[in-house]
């Protein structure tokens, strides 16, 4: 039997409340892709954020959507798709939309599908890289939040984040702290101030070099995260030890499909999950929730930054977030 289906591709802007910055760039709104997948009445949706650090733009990441679109019209399922695309914004976006087509096809739920329950879950929240007091500023204004990542990697070195760190746990003795330095610190800076870095008890440390360099985080005596270096479940296969936590985001695994078992083989591994996220709608953050529910932190603050949020948004108490109605996905 073939399976008829529609395929619409849509480019959307969504303005910033303010500027996001790290220690590769800035911007000012979240440009996302949109996929919908329409058979009958039913209609998967999907999103996806592409990434220049992995060679995307958007006109990169329409155009692998459209190279199997023939085959998705066909019936191209979710199995299938992991073949078809590597992990990107690319196969995220079809395979978050076919999750939440087969969801409404079904009567049921994508958290049902997965046989996840999903619940409500907390949130950490974003300060992005300024200077030591904009940024203590940002810190005292998320009381809300308990756990709170630290945007650094500035161009004049790790002496100048050292004070950006040591302001924001100045603003903040009561919240916990995580640091990103999104690749922006050489490897023997970080070897020459782990000592300082280590006085502020910070959770881990998010990809703190580039990965060229990462061999040498094993000398050194603080806790990591990989991020730039972990993708899917065969880039956890070459990943350094010294990697004690791994984040996963949809958009690097190429959709809740491939981040689940990617969550099953790093646990299996012995190493902890943060959920993480690129500035999104929260289209982008619901398939999320459900990976987020094996998760030891998340990181889903994206909405959080928007001027506006998607219609049917995720519900935000303070940390909180709940789980998304059927109105948005799943």
């Amino acid at each position: 039997m073939t399976i008829s289906r529609k395929l619409t591709i849509r480019a959307e802007s969504w303005p910033l409340k303010h500027r996001f910055s790290i220690a590769r760039g800035s911007k000012i709104s979240a440009d996302v892709l949109a996929v919908e997948l329409t058979s009958g009445d039913a209609v998967g949706r999907g999103e996806a954020v592409p990434y220049r650090r992995y060679g995307e733009s958007m006109e990169t990441v329409t155009a692998a959507v459209e190279s199997i679109q023939t085959a998705l019209e066909n019936g191209l399922d979710r199995a299938s798709l992991l073949d078809a695309l590597l992990p990107g914004a690319a196969r995220n976006a079809i395979d978050c939309a076919l999750w939440d087509l087969e969801a409404k096809q079904q009567n049921t739920s994508a958290a049902k599908l997965s046989g996840i329950q999903p619940k409500p879950i907390q949130t950490a929240f974003t300060v992005v890289i300024d200077d030591a007091d904009k940024m203590a500023a940002q810190a005292e204004r998320a009381q809300a939040y308990p756990l709170l990542k630290i945007k650094l990697g500035g161009r004049d070195g790790v002496m100048a984040d050292m004070s950006r760190l040591a302001a924001v746990a100045e603003a903040r003795p009561d919240a916990q702290l995580i640091v990103d330095s999104n690749e922006g610190w050489q490897i023997d800076e970080l070897a020459r101030y782990a000592d300082l870095l280590g006085r502020y008890g910070v959770i881990f440390f998010e990809q703190p070099v580039p990965q060229a360099q990462e061999a040498g985080l094993a000398d050194i005596d603080l806790p990591f995260c990989a991020d730039e270096s972990v993708h899917d479940r065969g880039s956890l296969i070459a990943l350094p030890r010294a990697y004690d936590w791994v984040n996963l985001k949809l958009d690097k695994t190429g959709g809740l499909t491939e981040a689940l078992a990617c969550a099953a083989a790093a646990k299996a591994d012995n190493r902890k999950i943060m959920v993480g996220c690129m500035v999104a709608t929260s289209l982008s953050m619901a398939p999320a929730m459900l990976l987020a529910q094996h998760a030891d932190m998340v990181d889903l603050d994206g909405p959080l930054w928007l001027a506006e949020d998607c219609p049917h948004g995720l519900r935000y108490d303070g940390a909180t977030i709940h789980p998304p109605s059927a109105a948005l996905w799943g």
